[in-house]
């Protein structure tokens, strides 16, 4: 008689529901992912033995495979909570072990500026330089930017407009062309903010005044101050716009206009600094029988702004938003994936590490292949079907009775042989 076979179904049915228990347990871990118990039968032979009467002596555990399957996506209100959708693994360094893999995206910044999950491993990417360009290479820990951005003078101006070609001409009879302050000397006007080297605001002001048929000047004021004069003081036409019959792109002037607009003392009386070379492109405006309408204006320059957040993209950019409205990539997560992800080495901590089984780790961004993508704002809940592990627990709990029950019924049996006379 042997007991070898219950033994091990009640020694391999316990391991079950260790596994089972497990991922209960951590139903509500994020990036969690449920394990399974796989078992195997084991037979006693002899060397050169063969036949096919063979009983088995019981079952073993062979593996306990965890199951990468996705977990669902819940939001948050944590814009460093991030998820992956689909394969791959975030890369965590703590600087001096090997990199771990993790599907857990709750990451926040440290006092340094890194980006650390609650172990305070680092999350892997590629840097951005001072342009917002990404470095491409070997991945480092990412470190969010801490300084403004620095202001950029103007140097285009980008004008897309409609002159009302039902205007009459306001070219005064006598005197000055133009008087700023009166606007029977003019059609329309139009403004700008512009800045300087420092990031200072300048008001630009665009005075459009009808000259002929098919023929405008355009005046220009910086912080009410005309850029262009004649030697006695006077405003002069910064350039003059001539349209074809049609009304359709202006034929002059071609291509852009130069504009040095002159130092100049701001609404705050703040003396502001000269802008030099900056162009004017008017290759956008029409003069059709309609009213008088600005459909764009843009020009490049900016002030200076602080660091107010940083937003993770799809692809994994990390875009850093400053106060003066401007934007620029502060970096980009690297993320990896595995040939057999089951053979990586669990470590706890929702992390996991590379292993002979696992293969070398494929590296890229999120959306490149077959890797994920990252949604920010949002983490993976564990794949733990609560409902499937209770019924597992029913059954593999009727496994332990059966295998106690073989147990006892081999006692019996053993009992009668014993007693016999």
């Amino acid at each position: 008689m042997s007991f070898q076979q219950g033994l091990s179904g009640l020694n391999a049915t316990s391991k079950n529901l260790e596994v089972i228990g497990n991922n209960v347990a951590n139903a509500n871990t994020f990036g969690f992912k449920a394990a399974r118990a796989e078992f195997a039968d084991m037979y006693a032979t002899s060397m050169n033995g063969s036949g096919t009467s063979n009983i088995g002596i019981g079952v073993n555990l062979s593996a306990v495979s965890q199951q990468f399957t996705q977990g669902n996506i819940v939001t948050t209100e944590n814009p460093m909570d991030l998820s992956l959708n689909g394969a791959g693994f975030f890369q965590v360094t703590d600087g001096r072990s090997p990199v771990t893999y993790t599907r857990n995206g709750q990451f926040k910044v440290d006092r340094d500026g890194y980006v650390v999950n609650n172990s305070g491993g680092q999350l892997m990417g590629y840097p951005a330089d001072g342009t917002g360009t990404i470095q491409p290479g070997n991945a480092s820990a990412l470190r969010m930017p801490t300084a403004g951005i620095n202001p950029a003078a103007t140097s285009t101006i980008t004008m897309e407009m409609n002159l009302d070609s039902r205007a009459a001409t306001t070219v005064p009879a006598a005197g000055p062309q133009i008087i700023l302050t009166d606007p029977t000397t003019y059609n329309n006007a139009t403004s700008v903010t512009v800045y300087d080297d420092k990031g200072q605001d300048v008001a630009l002001t665009y005075y459009f005044q009808k000259a002929a048929t098919d023929t405008w000047n355009v005046y220009v004021t910086a912080n009410g101050t005309p850029i262009s004069t004649t030697g006695a003081g006077v405003p002069a036409p910064s350039t003059t716009i001539n349209f074809p019959a049609n009304g359709g792109t202006p034929t002059a002037p071609v291509g852009t206009v130069t504009l040095n607009i002159p130092a100049s003392t701001n609404a705050n009386g703040a003396q502001t600094l000269a802008i030099s070379g900056v162009q004017l492109d008017l290759s956008g405006a029409t003069q059709y029988g309609s009213n008088f309408a600005v459909t764009d204006l843009s020009q490049n320059g900016y002030a200076p702004g602080q660091l107010v957040g940083i937003q993770f993209e799809g692809n994994g950019i990390i875009t850093a938003r400053y106060s003066n409205g401007q934007s620029k990539p502060a970096g980009q997560v690297e993320i990896a994936t595995f040939r057999n992800p089951q053979g990586l080495q669990p470590l706890g901590s929702n992390a996991w590490s590379r292993s002979f089984a696992s293969g070398d780790p494929v590296l890229g961004v999120p959306g490149d292949g077959n890797l994920g993508t990252i949604q920010s704002g949002s983490l993976e809940e564990s794949n733990t079907d609560l409902t499937g592990e209770l019924v597992n627990m029913i059954t593999a709990q009727r496994v332990y009775q059966a295998n106690a029950q073989t147990i006892k019924t081999q006692d019996q049996v053993l009992q009668t042989l014993v007693n016999l006379r």
